[in-house]
Order: structure tokens, then C-alpha cells, then sequence
């Protein structure tokens, strides 16, 4: 009998309360997308005349062109025949454009969600030939960092999100029984969400027809193959008809993904952990090899003959690791292991070309080492007046990019390196 009075007493509780259900409704700031129709979306890359840079991101080279990646808005072209006086050619009006790489006479670049594919044989006429629709992850913008606010729903049926405003939104939050405001701003998103907010990078191919990245890209290209990377999956695109790139396998390969940078047959990505080898033995199908370990960190990675080097930089989203530069040693690609690190302040890009090593360590400057024995670098040059972000070094000239502009230097003699150009960043408060 007692049991039995107990249930009553639950079962009345329960149909009491039960019947309580309080519906509330919440305001609060959230950053919503703003759209843009599809069809619409797809005629917006188009060519307009050279403007000044802004804002850059990724560098890429290629037949004495420099591109320069005006960071989600498109691509700016120079004529640098001669590094002494580049000359801006055009702007390429891309949406949302943040990576990109070129084989032959065409260029692949990102535009929001979609890869684009461009012919550039004639860098006066340059016209879309390809595109993939709805292929890559959303790009969060920087506002994420500023306002530290949650995202609101994508709404596919509306078109591309092309960009976000901060609104006030009011939310049936339903019962107190059965939501949670937490969640309910926050399971909004793809969860393939990335940061992109560096430069480029990316070996040279063994194919001449190629072009060369920065040590912070996150585009590559290998024989007939395309490799693109998020923050946690690698996508392989077979290019053999330049202008139908083809997307054949999208896998997950970890998280914190940053960079790929291809050398030889083996693609190297930096994540926030390690650095990964992959082998291309077989180009359409990338298998993995080895990981090397570090703290957690932002870390774009080069290679040269039997060594990686690798800039570890602390702060912010990128880790508490002390900020360095570690070689490690991939003579054994199954089993990579460190040689030696060296204290940096901020180091973002890096580049290498003949065993000499440029490191690009943010406002302390340009730093150039004889990297002969790797496990003894000798600083030979520094450029403490310039804050650089990433470099590319190719044939005894240095193309690097930083917080004030693009600048070129002759490395022929890489202890007497001479300034040959600089193009300043404009300030948009101009």
C-alpha cells in the first residue's frame, strides 16, 4: 500500500509540473548571413581594371606574374618581368576568394563554397572555363574573433552567404524543460567551419608548367591532381581536363588542418599539432605515412632535401606553445624526428631554396639563415624594419609580402640581399 501511495504522489507531481511548461521568448546580438542568389553569385567573377592592395593573403608565382589574394575579395595580378617595377595589371573580382594554384594556363581558386576555374593565357583577358558548385566549407569571418558571438542558421533555399551582420533576433526558446539557449545558438554550423586568416605556401611541382605558393597555402597541385584542404579534409580533384576539375575523394584526415606543401612525390600538411606526411605514389588516391608531434600551435612547414622546417607560433587560436622554428629530420619519411629548435617571437611563413632559409617572425622582421648543416643555423641577414608575413624565394629573387606591402629582394648573394621593389599596402582609411 505504501508503494502504491508513492506513485500516486509522483504520478501527481509529474502531471503537475508537467503542465507548467512556460514558453519564453529571448532577444539577443547574433551574426546572421547575408545572401546572395545563386545565379547571381555565379556571374559575379569578372576582370576590372588594377586596383591598390588592401587587405592580402595568399601569394602565388607563376611565368613573371605575381598574384596576390586580396583576402575574400579576389585576386590582383602583377607583371613582374622585371622585379624592380612590377606592374599592376588587373583585379580578378572573385567572391570570397581566399586560396588558389595554377597549372598551365589555368588557375583554381576558392569563391565561397565553389572552386573556380579561370583561363589566364592572356592576363589582359581573363574568363572563367569551370566550377564546382557547393564543395567547400562556409569561411567564418573575422568578426567571429571581435564580437565573440554566436552564428544564426543557414538557410540554403535564400543562396550563398557571401557575408555576416551583426542583428538583434527574438527566439521562441520553447519550455524551460526542454531548451537550452546554449545550444540553440550554437548548432548552427557546418562542422567544417575553418579560420583562414593567413598567407599562402606550397612546393614547387616537379612539373615546370606549375606555379609556386607560400608556405601558407592550403591549395596544391601534383602531376594531374589538385589537393585543397579545410580544417579537417582533404579533397583530390583530377585535372587532366584542366577545364572540368573533377572532385574524386574528400576524406578526413585529423583536425586543425592549416597548410600543404608538396615536395617531391609526399604532401606535407602543418596542423595545430603536428605536421602529417602523405604519399603520392599514387596521385589520385593520397595515403598517409607518418605524424610528427608538437604542443599545440599555428604551424606552416617547408622542405628541403632530408629536412622539414617548421614555424611554431603561440597566442590567440594557435596554442600556448613557446613560439620557434623546429627542423626535423624526414630522411626516414615513416618516421620523422626533431634535429634542433630555434626561440622566434611571432614566426608566421617560411621558404627555402638552396639551402638557404627565409623566416618570416611577424614585427620581428625578415630573418635569412644558411641552413648548410640545419642543426646549426647561421642567421647571415635580418630586415628588423619590415613586418613580414610569408615569402617566396624563387631563382635569386624574394618575393615576401607583409603587413605593409609586397617587397622583392635579390638573394643572389643572400648575406648582401638587396632591396629591388616595394609596392605599399593602402590603408583603407584612405
Amino acid at each position: 500500500m505504501k508503494n502504491l501511495k508513492n506513485l500516486l504522489l509522483i504520478a501527481l507531481l509529474a502531471l503537475i509540473f508537467g503542465g507548467c511548461q512556460e514558453t519564453i521568448t529571448d532577444k539577443y546580438l547574433v551574426n546572421v548571413p547575408v545572401y546572395m542568389d545563386r545565379a547571381e553569385f555565379k556571374k559575379s567573377v569578372k576582370v576590372s581594371a588594377a586596383e591598390d592592395i588592401l587587405q592580402p593573403g595568399k601569394m602565388y608565382f607563376k611565368d613573371n606574374t605575381i598574384f596576390i589574394n586580396e583576402t575574400l575579395k579576389g585576386i590582383h595580378v602583377i607583371d613582374n618581368t622585371n622585379p624592380s617595377a612590377p606592374v599592376f595589371v588587373a583585379f580578378i573580382e572573385i567572391p570570397g576568394n581566399v586560396d588558389m594554384a595554377i597549372k598551365d594556363s589555368i588557375l583554381y581558386a576558392d569563391s565561397f563554397e565553389d572552386l573556380v576555374a579561370l583561363d589566364i593565357s592572356d592576363i589582359h583577358n581573363i574568363f572563367e572555363v569551370g566550377r564546382i558548385d557547393s564543395i567547400f566549407p562556409y569561411t567564418l569571418p573575422p568578426l567571429m574573433q571581435e564580437n565573440r558571438l554566436g552564428f544564426g542558421r543557414v538557410d540554403v533555399s535564400k543562396g550563398i552567404v557571401v557575408g555576416w551582420e551583426t542583428k538583434e533576433v527574438e527566439e521562441d526558446m520553447g519550455t524551460l524543460q526542454n531548451n537550452f539557449r546554449f545550444f540553440n545558438r550554437w548548432e548552427t554550423f557546418d562542422a567544417d567551419m575553418n579560420f583562414n586568416k593567413t598567407s599562402t605556401t606550397g612546393g614547387a611541382s616537379n612539373s615546370m608548367s606549375v606555379g609556386v605558393g607560400g608556405s601558407m597555402a592550403r591549395f596544391s597541385i601534383y602531376s594531374d591532381f589538385l589537393y585543397t584542404v579545410d580544417s579537417y579534409r582533404l579533397k583530390t580533384f583530377d585535372i587532366g581536363d584542366l577545364t572540368h576539375p573533377l572532385l574524386i575523394s574528400d576524406n578526413s584526415i585529423g583536425w586543425g588542418i592549416e597548410t600543404v606543401f608538396q615536395y617531391q612525390n609526399k604532401l606535407f600538411f602543418g596542423t595545430q599539432t603536428g605536421m602529417l606526411i602523405y604519399s603520392l605514389s599514387n596521385p589520385q588516391s593520397p595515403v598517409y605515412v607518418s605524424t610528427y608531434n608538437h604542443l599545440k600551435s599555428c604551424d606552416p612547414v617547408v622542405v628541403e632535401g632530408n629536412y622539414a622546417y617548421v614555424t611554431l607560433r603561440s597566442g590567440n587560436l594557435c596554442g600556448e606553445a613557446t613560439s620557434m622554428l623546429e627542423v626535423i629530420n624526414v630522411s626516414d619519411f615513416t618516421n620523422p624526428k626533431w634535429e634542433e629548435s630555434y626561440p622566434m617571437q611571432e614566426p608566421y611563413g617560411l621558404g627555402i631554396d638552396n639551402k638557404t632559409l627565409f623566416v618570416c617572425d611577424g614585427e620581428a622582421g625578415l630573418k635569412v639563415y644558411n641552413a648548410e648543416d640545419p642543426k646549426n643555423l647561421i642567421k647571415i641577414a635580418s630586415f628588423a624594419d619590415v613586418n613580414a608575413f610569408d615569402v617566396i624565394p624563387f631563382n635569386g629573387i624574394l618575393m615576401m609580402i607583409g603587413k605593409e606591402g609586397l617587397y622583392q629582394y635579390d638573394y643572389s648573394g643572400p648575406a648582401n640581399m638587396n632591396l629591388l621593389s616595394y609596392i605599399p599596402i593602402v590603408s583603407q582609411g584612405n
